[in-house]
């Protein structure tokens, strides 16, 4: 049982890597195609959601310079949402 809860951990977190990922991928090749804007909350979205998700791979494998880079590029986002928000 511990074993596949290992598994299953290990499975979430390579999803979520997974995701992150394809998040800012695709934020950043919606945004040079001009089918979504840079101030608009979708791309600050996907931004802010897929820094999380990188970050979370990459500190369960203890890799520390995409995790920093992520963290501060989610922080970014996080920002830019809120000033779009208010």
């Amino acid at each position: 049982m511990l074993e596949y809860n290992i598994c299953m951990k290990n499975n979430l977190t390579e999803i979520f890597g997974w995701y992150g990922t394809v998040a800012i991928l695709s934020a950043y090749a919606l945004v040079s195609f001009s089918v979504i804007s840079s101030q608009g909350f979708l791309f600050q979205f996907l931004n802010a959601s897929g820094a999380v998700g990188i970050i979370l791979v990459s500190m369960s494998k203890k890799a520390y310079q995409p995790a920093v880079l992520n963290t501060i590029w989610a922080v970014i986002a996080v920002i830019a949402i809120i000033k779009i928000l208010l």
